[in-house]
């Protein structure tokens, strides 16, 4: 037993003096920098020995002059990949476990001269303006004489001028030959490309994939790309754009074939998947305007299969309720036409209004701006506390213009809207009187420094007819509230009639406001409000309300609640909702 422990504890000794010099500790490597501000971020990004922590010092002297070659190496490339072409670079090692990279960029290569040459069809095309279509392609070239060479540079500009000669007519358009020829002893770069367009492309048919329980012809109906037309990359995406806006689709992918025997009629390629036709909602919410809210709405973008889609819903708010049923029939060109019912229930400043409507109406959408003509049928009782009630039964017809010009309209910071609306109704189609609305509305942002906006808004509509009995709520005007004059209740300013606050014939208000954004989620707001509802000129009597309020940036826009002091009332009034309202 003593001599078997013997020969293990012998073999245990001999392993570990035979163990390699690879199993000790190795000592590290510290490495330093020298070089001016305009390369070293670029090199301590990189360079292999500058991004690791702890490097290990090989022990051959031949290793570790393979190491400093490579950094060496790695160095000039970086630099020339800056523009420095004759850097001088130089590892001090003389103090041991130390490197110090020392390094001289030399001067930077600038542009000298660019050649840019087109090939193809575009060299020839009369359609364009012919030599004044490619003098502005050569325009557009960013790398210019005089600018400093980076490779990253000389990429992109490559890039971007591909892209400007394939984003129209030209999409199989390529680069057939590039070269930058540097010289290091003059710190220049002499640039060349040359690109061939290959033919123009022109649109053929529609070829739609994926759809299943949809109709077929949904995605033409979207389509305002015609046969024939020179092939726009921004008028298919924002095809693409459109279909996947609608609530029919998942996902769209809109793309033609680039072959250039296509050329002539290529087909335009969609590729959907469809959404769930069928979707339940609910929530809840609140106002200072309606009070407290819940919801529930249903929607099916399919109805009866033929791409119909009905939207219904039933909103119960403290001082209002309402059920409507909307059916929206696929475009048509520019158009789309829905039709639709409502009921709606009110009691607002002592006036209660009940109202059964029955309407058709036509959009149109050209860009940013959206027209709508509609008809409505409705019946509508009037109670207003302590004055007589009364009913009527009209036909109206309304035409609204909207512009919408912003850089988001969720959350928009610059720009403006602008809405026009003319409408009314005829004694001879079943209205009291006759009567004509004219409104109109304004709003404009401009950003602030960095973060904050200024926002401007104003209103002003007259109803002209003889007298105000008779004539539906909806064509008289009331104001007050948020999105109105805060610091008056909401729909409180306006025509007295018994105990409640009934519409006038006329309107104006104006606001200014100021948003300051703390930070990415949360800001601040001041603002003046004023303006009045009124039954004649002489009445309008302009009513003031300014404030403090604070913002918060939700999913659904921003949330807004403000605290507004009601100069004619000498009262304070809290105002909570959506800051803007589109």
């Amino acid at each position: 037993m003593r001599i078997r422990r013997g020969l293990v504890f012998l073999l245990f000794v001999v392993a570990v003096q035979a163990a390699p010099p690879a199993l000790a500790q190795q000592p590290t490597l510290d490495v330093q920098l020298e070089a001016p501000e305009e390369v070293r971020e670029v090199l301590e990004r990189h360079v292999r020995l500058l991004r690791s922590e702890a490097v290990v010092l090989p022990e051959a002297a031949a290793d570790r002059s393979a190491l400093a070659r490579r950094a060496r190496r790695e160095m000039a490339q970086l630099l020339a990949t800056e523009g420095y072409f004759s850097p001088r670079i130089r590892i001090d090692r003389s103090t041991p476990g130390r490197w110090v990279l020392e390094v001289e960029p030399g001067p930077r290569a600038t542009v000298d001269a660019v050649s840019v040459v087109f090939e193809g069809e575009v060299a020839s095309a009369q359609e364009e303006g012919g030599q004044a279509y490619l003098e502005l392609l050569r325009a557009r070239w960013q790398l210019t004489t005089g600018k400093p060479f980076r490779q990253a540079d000389w990429d992109a500009a490559k890039q971007d001028l591909l892209d400007a000669i394939s984003a129209q007519r030209y999409a199989a358009a390529r680069i057939v030959a590039s070269r930058a020829e540097i010289d290091p002893d003059k710190a220049s770069a002499r640039l060349s490309i040359t690109v061939d367009s290959g033919p123009a492309f022109y649109l053929g048919e529609l070829q739609v994939s994926g759809l299943q329980e949809l109709p077929a012809d949904l995605v033409q109906r979207y389509s305002q790309l015609k046969v024939g037309e020179p092939y726009d990359r921004e008028k298919l995406l924002a095809f693409q754009t459109g279909l996947q806006n609608t609530p029919h689709f998942a996902s769209v992918i809109v793309d033609i074939d680039r072959d250039p025997a296509r050329a002539a009629a290529v087909p335009v390629q969609v590729q959907v998947s469809e959404a769930l036709p069928k979707r339940a909602g609910f929530g809840v919410g609140m106002s200072t305007n309606t009070g407290f809210r819940v919801e529930a709405s249903y929607r099916d973008v399919n109805l009866r299969q033929r791409g119909w889609e009905l939207s219904t819903g039933l909103r119960l708010e403290q001082r209002r309720q309402s059920a409507y049923a909307d059916v929206f029939l696929p475009p048509s060109g520019r158009h789309r036409d829905s039709f639709g019912a409502l009921i709606d229930r009110s009691d607002l400043e002592g006036l209660k209004l009940s109202a059964q409507a029955l309407g058709v109406a036509r959009k149109v959408v050209r860009g940013d701006i959206e027209t709508q003509l509609a008809l409505r049928l409705q019946h509508e009782r009037v109670q207003p506390d302590g004055a007589q009630s009364s009913s009527n039964n009209t036909l109206t017809a309304n035409w609204t213009w909207i512009q919408r010009a912003v850089d988001d309209l969720l959350d928009p910071t610059r720009g403006y809207v602008l809405e026009y609306q003319l409408g009314g109704g005829a004694a001879i189609a079943l209205a009291d009187r006759d009567f004509v609305r004219v409104y109109g509305r304004a709003v404009r942002y401009q950003p602030v420094g960095e973060r904050d906006v200024f926002i401007l808004r104003a209103e002003a509509g007259a109803t002209l007819s003889d007298a105000r009995e008779g004539i539906p709520q909806d064509f008289l005007f009331r104001s007050g509230g948020a999105q109105s004059v805060r610091g008056y209740a909401y729909q409180s300013l306006g025509v007295s009639e018994g105990e409640a606050t009934v519409g006038g014939r006329y309107l104006g208000t104006m606001s200014a406001e100021y948003v300051r954004w703390f930070d990415a989620q949360w800001g601040g707001a001041v603002f003046v409000d004023a303006g009045d509802a009124a039954d004649s000129r002489e009445d309008f009597d302009l009513r003031t309300g300014y404030g403090l309020g604070a913002r918060w940036r939700s999913p659904a826009g921003p949330l807004a609640i403000d605290l507004a002091w009601g100069h004619s009332e000498r009262a304070l009034r809290l105002h909570f909702g959506v800051a803007i309202a589109f």
